[in-house]
């Protein structure tokens, strides 16, 4: 490549210097080969594709355009490490240089992307991502903290979706450089100031889009514990829909951007208006019920209902305590009867076995003087007195004979 032949003294306009470089750029580098890293993907609705290959020390813009772009084999994203072949073109407008890419091929894993897979494993692996570790967020925040750059576009979402939202919620903005060097330790003090001194009751943790690169401190190793340590709940907000971090896994949620944060955090003050008046009307329902209840029940207490309730209620009493009476006075009467049966059935018994009953009969009993009652013959003797008691008076006489009754030989008498 030789450069042309300038003179010194002339002085050129910017767009004679820019169409120079051009033709020198395009018209040496018709067709070349790079390998880098795939960044900042961003596929265009007209089927364009616009990116940047970048390595360890520099960065060149890629542009694929849709014809090309629709005979890829594989879905290219951020973090792929790439081959492409294609020429060097110059975009004047903005007098930047860029590679138009004619075919790309994968080339192996990019190394941003393969060091967080191996960090978002080994965290992974402690638990930070568990779960069981989630908080879910207030119902009612009153303070919102927002962890973030003061000066970007996420703050201005944020502030916008609050105050539309529900304008009673405060936002503390915790100002933080949310890229390049320094950006993740900053990060982790703001979430530390807001735990220790517990300024607000829901923390968003986030910015806006950007490149691979841009959003690499929201996936640095400190970052991540600080928003899993976090007592305050915290929503992670990191990029766009399609972009991730690491800290969107450690946080208790995650949203696609921080307009979603905040609408997430927020809840609509006519939601919670018209909650509270449902509530309010469903209370007044009910007390309203209760009173028509209780005057029901009050406007069958007045004297000649009550009258009739005590007697429904003593009637049955009354019933039941004269059976009662009846059922015992009965047994009584029968059991008294017979009781008497029983005396009178002994009485008897005990007249009849009486000896004054039997004297009557004809029968008498005889003893001896001193009183003792004579069953043998032998207990007297000729000439003693004996004592003779009929049925009425006694008698005193003399014993005349006295013999014993002898047994013939079968025993008879």
């Amino acid at each position: 490549m030789n450069s042309p032949d300038l003179p010194q003294d002339a002085v050129f306009s910017v767009s004679q210097i820019t169409d120079i470089i051009k033709d020198i750029l395009e018209s040496s580098f018709r067709a070349i080969r790079i390998e880098g890293e795939i960044s900042n993907w961003r596929p265009s609705s007209a089927g364009h594709i616009y990116f940047t290959l970048k390595d360890s020390n520099a960065q060149i813009k890629a542009v694929m355009f849709r014809g090309a772009a629709s005979k890829l084999a594989f879905r290219p994203k951020d973090g792929d490490k790439v081959r492409c072949s294609g020429s060097l073109s110059v975009y004047a407008p903005q007098g930047n240089y860029q590679i138009i890419v004619s075919a790309m091929e994968l080339s192996g894993t990019g190394n941003i992307l393969q060091m967080l897979e191996e960090r978002k494993r080994a965290l992974a692996a402690e638990g930070l991502f568990d779960s069981s570790r989630k908080k879910n967020l207030p119902a009612f925040p009153r303070t919102l903290g927002v962890v973030t750059s003061p000066t970007g576009a996420a703050i201005r979402d944020i502030l916008n979706v609050t105050k539309r939202r529900n304008r009673s919620v405060s936002v503390t903005v915790l100002p933080a450089i949310v890229q390049g060097e320094g950006a993740a330790q900053t990060i982790v003090r703001m979430i530390e100031i807001a735990n220790f001194y517990d300024l607000c009751d829901v923390l968003i943790v986030g910015r806006g889009g950007g490149s691979l690169e841009d959003l690499l401190p929201f996936s640095e190793e400190n970052v991540v514990r600080a928003v899993a340590a976090s007592h305050i709940p915290v929503i992670s907000a990191v990029g766009h829909e399609i972009d991730w971090a690491i800290c969107d896994y450690a946080a208790d949620r995650r949203a696609p951007t921080p307009s979603a944060a905040a609408e997430m955090a927020v809840p609509l003050l006519s939601d919670i208006q018209q909650g509270i008046s449902e509530k309010r009307q469903e209370l007044l329902s009910n007390i309203t019920n209760r009173i028509q209840q209780a005057r029901l029940l009050i406007r069958g207490f007045n004297p000649e209902n009550l009258e009739i309730r005590f007697r429904n209620i003593q009637q049955p009493l009354l019933n039941r305590f004269a059976a009662a009476r009846e059922n015992l006075e009965k047994n009584m009467a029968d059991y008294i009867k017979n009781m008497r049966t029983r005396i009178a059935g002994s009485v008897t018994v005990l007249e009849n076995a009486s000896p004054r009953e039997i004297l009557k009969r004809g029968y008498s009993m005889v003893t001896t003087q001193d009183g003792t009652v004579i069953h043998r013959a032998s207990q007297v003797s000729e000439g003693s007195t004996v004592r003779i008691f009929p049925a009425e008076g006694e008698i005193t006489a003399a014993v005349i004979k006295s013999q014993e009754k002898k047994e013939d030989k079968n025993g008879d008498i």
